[in-house]
């Protein structure tokens, strides 16, 4: 099959497709014909080898952490799925025409292949995201990086849960986030003003979806760590701030995005699409941190 592999850590140049061999479902997971994938963070950091000391890599590597497509082998003990499904979830080295997944859920009706695509990591994370927060009927949450992947997809589920969302996004981004149900501000300096300006009785929880350096500035404006999380700043820890691994729960994260979007709630944004044959290009893209929603490979 042919896959987009890199046989040594480095920037996207390192990325070719190659042929490579068919992976197969094990006892509770399921493979896919892969229509599209998506391209996050994770895995170009992966790629880059930033993360080699946490995510050892054993070369060659296929990249991608998500894919939607449609399933021809449902492995021992999976139930609920049949050959023929059309289905977004998780799994590892998803770049290729066949991916392993082991978490997934049906594509709700009504999204296309590139939403669907769009969906998986980002909407695990932000469901874990949110329920790390509690019970957001009625307050108010601010999300930092809200018109990126994780992010979007955070303003949206949030608004659904009966939030109020104040985003943090470049100017330009600002309509994009109005459409999405937030209240837009810019990032950078002097963000604490900025959020007083639009909530001036406070907010009540926060979600960091950038790791730009502003946790600090996030936990005084919240007034307590506990009630932030964040998904890229490996200095949560010691800022009392919960860090979010967007592969926990995902099954059930998952079934409860594909519940919000049912409901019409919920829609993936994409921003680009590239061919497989253009994988380093889609991963350059994602790499600039300016990208509105989500960046596709497709098949």
């Amino acid at each position: 099959m042919r896959a987009v592999r890199y046989h040594q850590y480095g920037d996207p140049g390192v990325l070719t497709v190659e042929d490579a061999p068919e992976p197969h479902a094990g006892p509770g997971e399921i493979r896919i014909r892969v229509q599209s994938v998506s391209v996050n963070p994770y895995d170009w950091k992966v790629r880059a080898g930033y993360l080699a000391e946490v995510i050892p890599t054993t070369f060659p590597a296929t990249v991608g952490s998500d894919a939607t497509g449609i399933v021809d082998e449902v492995g021992e003990g999976v139930s609920g799925v049949e050959i023929g499904d059309r289905v977004f979830g998780l799994g590892q080295g998803t770049t290729a025409e066949y991916a392993v997944l082991t978490a997934w859920s049906p594509v709700p009706g009504g999204w296309t292949v590139e939403q669907a695509a769009a969906a998986g990591l980002v909407a695990a994370t932000a469901v874990t995201s949110l329920d790390a927060l509690g019970d957001l009927d009625g307050r108010t949450l601010l999300v930092e990086g809200a018109a990126g992947g994780v992010g979007s997809a955070a303003v949206q589920i949030a608004v659904a849960r009966g939030a109020t969302v104040i985003g943090t996004a470049s100017e330009t981004n600002h309509d994009f986030l109005r459409e999405l149900g937030a209240t837009p501000i810019t990032y950078g300096e002097g963000l604490t003003e900025r959020v007083a300006a639009v909530a001036p009785d406070g907010v009540d929880a926060a979600l960091d979806t950038a790791g730009s350096g502003s946790l600090t500035e996030i936990v005084a404006i919240v007034g307590d760590a506990s009630r932030v999380a964040t998904v890229a700043d490996f200095g949560a820890a010691a800022l009392g701030v919960t860090l979010i691994a967007g592969n926990a729960n995902a099954a059930s994260a998952l079934a409860d995005a594909h519940r919000v979007a049912e409901s019409g709630a919920y829609t993936p944004r994409v921003d680009a699409t590239y061919p497989l044959e253009k994988a380093a290009d889609a991963h350059t893209h994602v790499q600039g941190g300016h990208a509105r929603g989500k960046v596709l490979i497709t098949l």
